[in-house]
C-alpha cells in the first residue's frame, strides 16, 4: 500500500537522524485508565510510593520530578501559535515519565520550543529544544508501555531513539494524528487530548505529505504548556 512505503520511507529518515527523533508512539489503555496516580514522585532513584523505581539516565542533576497527589487528575495546557489543546497526563501508566515531563512544564522547560516535525495524518511532534530532532533535557526516564497499548488519534506519547530501552523517554512528545498508526508498544505513553483536537488537527495539517522527514510549512510555536489539576 502507498501508505505503509510512507511509512517505512519515513522511519529510515528518522533512523538515520540519531538520538530522539524517530516518530513511534504507543497508544493509551482503555478509556478512564488513566486517572488518579500511583503516589507521589520525587528527585532521583526514587519509589512511587513502593510500586516502581524512577531510573534517571544521564545528567540527573537535571531532573527535577514533580510529586503528584492521590485521587488528582492532571492536565497540561499547550497554548501554541495556532491555538491551544489539552492531554490528561496518564499517571498510572507512566509515573515516571509523566513526572518528569510535569516537572519540565513547571519550568518553562517547554515555552518557546515549537512543533519541528509534522507527518500528516500520522503525528506531529514538539519538545526539542535544539529543534532538529537530537535534543532533550540532559536526562531520560524509562517507562515501558503495557503489551496491549494500541494507537489512536489524539494518543499524546514520547520519543526515543531506536537503540533505546522500551519506555525510554527525554523531553520530546508526540500527538497521534491518525485514526490508527499500527506501531509497535515501544514508546511511553504520556496522556490523552482531552480539549482542542481541533487545534491538532490544524497543525497537522502544516506538514508536507511529500517530505519524508516532516518539515513544517510554517513555524508552530509552542507558546506555553501549564500544568493543572483537579
Amino acid at each position: 500500500m502507498r501508505r505503509r512505503g510512507f511509512l517505512a520511507l519515513f522511519l529510515a529518515a528518522c533512523g538515520a537522524a540519531g538520538v530522539l527523533s524517530a516518530v513511534l508512539v504507543a497508544a493509551a489503555p482503555s478509556a478512564g485508565a488513566d486517572t488518579g496516580t500511583t503516589g507521589t514522585v520525587t528527585t532521583g532513584t526514587t519509589t512511587t510510593k513502593g510500586t516502581m523505581d524512577c531510573v534517571i539516565s544521564g545528567d540527573k542533576s537535571k531532573a527535577e520530578l514533580a510529586t503528584f497527589e492521590d485521587g488528582k487528575t492532571y492536565e497540561v495546557v499547550v497554548d501554541t501559535s495556532k491555538g491551544s489543546f489539552t492531554f490528561e497526563l496518564a499517571t498510572k501508566t507512566s509515573p515516571c515519565t509523566t513526572a518528569s515531563i510535569a516537572g519540565l512544564v513547571d519550568k518553562g522547560f517547554y515555552d518557546g520550543l515549537t512543533f519541528h516535525r509534522i507527518v500528516p495524518g500520522f503525528v506531529i511532534q514538539g519538545g526539542d529544544p535544539l529543534g532538529d530532532g537530537t535534543g532533550g533535557p540532559g536526562y531520560s526516564t524509562v517507562d515501558a508501555p503495557p503489551k496491549t497499548t494500541q494507537y489512536v488519534k489524539g494518543l499524546v506519547a514520547m520519543a526515543k531513539a531506536g537503540n533505546e530501552p522500551a519506555g525510554t523517554s527525554g523531553s520530546q512528545f508526540f500527538v497521534v494524528t491518525g485514526a490508527n498508526v499500527g506501531l509497535p508498544p515501544d514508546y511511553a505513553v504520556l496522556g490523552n487530548v482531552t480539549d482542542g483536537l481541533d487545534v491538532v488537527e490544524k497543525i497537522d495539517a502544516l506538514g508536507d505529505p511529500n517530505d519524508p522527514n516532516g518539515a513544517p510549512t510554517e513555524r508552530i510555536e509552542i507558546k506555553k504548556m501549564e500544568l493543572k489539576s483537579s
